[in-house]
């Protein structure tokens, strides 16, 4: 096979789903033209268009909308932009050439294989389920068992009930929400199980989803055991101690005939790693900077690739970041003046998980920069403090954190400009006396 024609476009944007869609426009409305967007499925919007549940754009339209809904909104401003798309095309890797361009690999019915080059690239990719694989539960492998997500596609997109008696393991927001379309639908939930002492969701799902239609939700339990070859026959979940390894005979058994898996998400990273871009242990998502920059020169990422969200809201505004971000990169870079900055790295303690970005230039903070953060328990009458060079400079007080809500801490460049010459960052949880 003869060498693969280059196809050349400054900024490529890698999945057209709400971080994707927002990052063209952020590039967009910052001058660059010369665009493009890379989506694999059939349309545009991502995973926003099987969530037909409301509760989205509250922080960014001031009014509730459904997934679709929220998506069509931006499909609408990319189609106002005149931005270009590819939908049904496949990203097979990004690689860095030598002269420090991107060359990205694609595939689709319609034109083939076709490479591009480009001077930047988003990625925004979103996230996939932990599978069944990763759990280690004992059994056969019977018809019946579905990932949340899988579970709200067959309902929503492909008008399909997938089971009438139902266990969830998993108290993340897709199977909470599950919970409640699977009971609207006319299967009966019975008992909602999770692992962790607290539940992974967003506390107003909690009660929407669960306790408004009678479902039960077991703390520190999880599924032992699958009955049935050809399909699932029954489940048995168990307690689990501090160790979260079952304590005997604290066994129950549940006839049903399905069971929903919400056990996580991680960030879809292969092109991150293929790229060679450092990632993050805790997160599964790239190591970026306050531009939201991999450590490979010209790479930006956002949204849910980057690190998983709770709310679409912070995704989109995060990815109109990277790409307002990713076009001054192609301009500075066009007219040389593209400098490495001296950078801080962003310390944390007092139970935070991770941060992102995880180091900053406080040169390069335009206007405000929003730092996100989860924690890692249940906390109460806390408050997070912002310390430059030692010094605390602001506070917050929270009343109740927990590792299902996204937090952040805002650092305008109004703030740094007090503080030139910072050399120590760090976010502190303390108890709010």
């Amino acid at each position: 096979m003869g060498e693969l024609e280059r196809t050349k476009c400054r900024l490529l944007i890698i999945g057209g789903g709400p971080a994707g869609l927002a990052a063209a426009i952020g590039a967009y409305d910052e001058g660059e033209r010369d665009l493009m967007i890379l989506e694999r499925e059939t349309r545009l919007g991502g995973i926003l268009n099987q969530c037909i549940h409301n509760g989205f754009g509250l922080h960014t339209f001031q009014e509730e909308l459904t997934g679709p809904e929220y998506a069509q909104r931006y499909i609408d401003q990319v189609l106002e932009r005149g931005i270009p798309f590819r939908t049904d095309t496949m990203v097979m890797s990004v690689t860095k050439a030598e002269d420090g361009t991107k060359e990205v690999m694609t595939v689709s019915e319609e034109e083939g294989l076709v490479l591009y080059r480009a001077e930047a690239v988003v990625l925004a990719m979103g996230c996939r389920e932990r599978s069944r694989g990763a759990l280690n539960i004992p059994g056969f492998r019977p018809a019946g068992i579905f990932s949340a997500g899988t579970a709200q596609r067959l309902v929503n997109i492909e008008g399909y009930l997938p089971g009438r008696r139902v266990v969830i393991l998993g108290s993340g927001d897709i199977g909470l929400i599950m919970a409640r379309r699977m009971t609207l639908e006319g299967a009966k939930v019975l008992v909602c199980a999770e692992l962790m002492p607290y539940s992974g969701g967003l506390k107003r799902n909690i009660v929407q989803c669960l306790d408004d239609f009678g479902i039960p939700l077991k703390l520190s339990h999880t599924v032992v055991r699958i009955e049935g070859k050809e399909r699932v026959e029954g489940v048995v979940i168990a307690e689990v101690g501090p160790d979260r390894k079952p304590v005997k005979g604290t066994e129950e058994h549940y006839d049903c005939d399905t069971l929903l898996l919400s056990v996580g998400l991680l960030p879809e990273n292969e092109l991150t790693i293929g790229l060679g871009a450092n990632i993050s242990r805790t997160t599964n998502g790239p190591v970026v900077n306050e531009s939201l920059e991999c450590s490979v020169p010209g790479v930006f990422a956002a949204g849910n690739v980057l690190h998983v969200h709770d709310l679409v809201d912070y995704v989109s505004e995060e990815a109109r970041l990277a790409g307002q971000s990713a076009a001054r990169y192609i301009r500075e870079a066009e007219g040389g003046t593209v400098e490495e900055k001296a950078r801080v790295e962003v310390k944390f303690s007092g139970g935070i998980r991770y941060t992102v970005p995880t180091y900053i230039a406080p040169e390069k903070v335009h206007a405000f920069l929003k730092i996100r953060f989860r924690v890692g328990d249940v906390m109460t009458n806390r408050k997070v403090v912002l310390y430059l060079n030692g010094k605390a400079v602001s506070a917050k007080k929270r009343r109740v954190m927990a590792p299902g809500e996204m937090e952040e801490i805002v650092l305008t460049e109004k703030l740094l400009k007090k503080y030139p010459d910072v050399t120590d960052l760090e976010i502190k949880v303390e108890e709010d006396a």
